[in-house]
């Protein structure tokens, strides 16, 4: 079986050979988004795929996940890409929603944008589900999808906890006692990468999930009015949200990137990292021994209502309909859809795979392995503004307060989230 091959001297001798012979090569256009694990995967990726296919250059583009969507819209339309890491199939328009815009991927599948790629074999490398769930459309496969994360836990620094006599919380309440603690000793809460905007939601999903569990249900009763963000558990939410936003977090957490922000918690500098399972990869290459957890954010003083992870299906491949590589790019999916090398993106990532043969070898891998039965979709995935509405109307609203954001009163906040939200509703009638 073959097994990728980290840019060795061997690779470079391969990839030389061929150098001066560029003339011949067919350059394979990709497009990803900017993570580090995975970036560094794909440039070792690329350097085996190209040694393998002497006849291929592999040309990576990398953008911040902020501007993967308008990027892929771009590059697509202009021709001017092959393969893109596009995020999963989930959210697509409801039959309660009225006259609202679809998501991007929605959209370039009704524009003839992706490729249909249902028949090719290395699809059923491939969980069913997976597929079905979050790369199918209309009963046609335009994506494999690369796995499942979670984004509502917590990282925790067990040495701090015990030094301070902290207990896992498994409460609100008890949250916010632990970090009266921590601060009090002197030790920051947590942080979070709050220059790059949404990492402060990741960790807020939590908080949502233990308010309102099922996503699904949530959307469509803020677009049926059954749920109004008026509501007093909204406002309680909100509340909840200023208390993580303003006194939870470190100071200096609003101007921290977020990829520095892994390393700041692997340092022992905060006790907390709310954040996504992609980031324990990067927590264990900055301190390989450093002793830490994951656990599900504990939103509600109900403890039933605190064990659910919440996540999505993640990235995926998928391939330009109007692309003229097509075999190319073709090879590129099959070639990254080899169980060792799947295996290895898996390694070094740490998604929860896809691939019904691949396992979970990684620290945040065991780590997520008790919840995985209570693991459920987040409402980012099933969400979709009506068109009109106002960028308050998005159910998270965690960056919202102060620091992140710009308000400090509650129902002030749950007041603009319904008029942001109603700007939209009451264009449709």
């Amino acid at each position: 079986m073959r097994r990728l091959i980290v840019a060795t001297a061997a690779t470079a001798l391969v990839v030389a050979a061929f150098a001066g012979n560029t003339a011949a090569q067919e350059n394979l256009r990709v497009l990803v988004h900017q993570n580090p694990p995975f970036v560094e995967f794909m440039e070792d990726f690329n350097a085996q795929f190209e040694a393998d296919n002497p006849d291929i250059k592999v040309d990576m583009a990398i953008v911040n996940a902020n501007d993967l969507s308008t990027s892929q819209q771009t590059r697509l339309i202009a021709n001017d890409v092959d393969v893109i890491d596009i995020f999963a199939f989930h959210n697509a328009t409801q039959p309660y929603m009225e006259d609202t815009d679809p998501p991007s991927w929605q959209s370039y599948i009704d524009a003839g944008l992706l490729m249909d790629i249902t028949d090719q074999p290395f699809v059923a490398n491939y969980d069913p589900v997976s597929i079905a769930d979050a790369g199918t459309y209309n009963d046609r496969v335009y994506q494999i999808n690369l796995g499942r994360v979670g984004f509502s836990g917590i990282y925790y620094n067990k040495d701090l906890f015990a030094e301070n006599g902290i207990e896992v919380p498994t409460t609100w309440s008890e949250l916010v006692s632990a970090c009266e603690t921590l601060t009090a000793a002197g030790t920051p809460c947590m942080t979070a990468g709050g220059s790059d905007g949404w990492p402060i939601f990741v960790g807020a999903y939590g908080l949502l999930g233990s308010a309102f569990p099922d996503a699904g249900a949530l959307v469509e009763g803020l677009w049926t009015g059954e749920i109004e963000y008026t509501d007093p558990e909204w406002v309680d939410l909100l509340s909840k949200y200023q208390v993580y936003n303003r006194d939870m977090m470190e100071p200096g957490a609003s101007a921290l990137p977020g990829d520095g922000a892994p390393g700041r918690f692997a340092s022992g500098a905060v006790a907390m990292f709310p954040g996504g399972t992609w980031y324990g990869p990067a927590i264990e290459a900055n301190e390989p021994d450093f002793d830490w957890g994951y656990m599900p954010f504990p939103g509600s003083d109900d403890p039933e209502m605190n064990k659910s992870m919440f996540g999505k299906y993640d990235q995926g491949w998928a391939i330009a309909e109007n692309s003229s590589k097509k075999d190319q790019a073709l090879k590129y999916l099959a070639a990254f859809s080899e169980p060792d090398t799947y295996q290895a993106f898996v390694d070094m990532v740490g998604p929860i795979p896809t691939q019904p043969t691949a396992t979970l070898n990684t620290k945040i891998g065991q780590e997520l392995a008790p919840y995985l039965e209570s693991f459920q979709l987040g409402h980012e995935t099933v969400w979709i503004a009506p068109r009109g509405s106002g960028q308050w109307a998005y159910p998270p609203g965690v960056n919202m307060f102060q620091p992140f954001g710009t308000f400090d009163d509650p129902q002030a906040a749950a007041d603009q989230a319904q008029s942001d939200l109603d700007s939209g509703l009451d264009a449709l009638h």
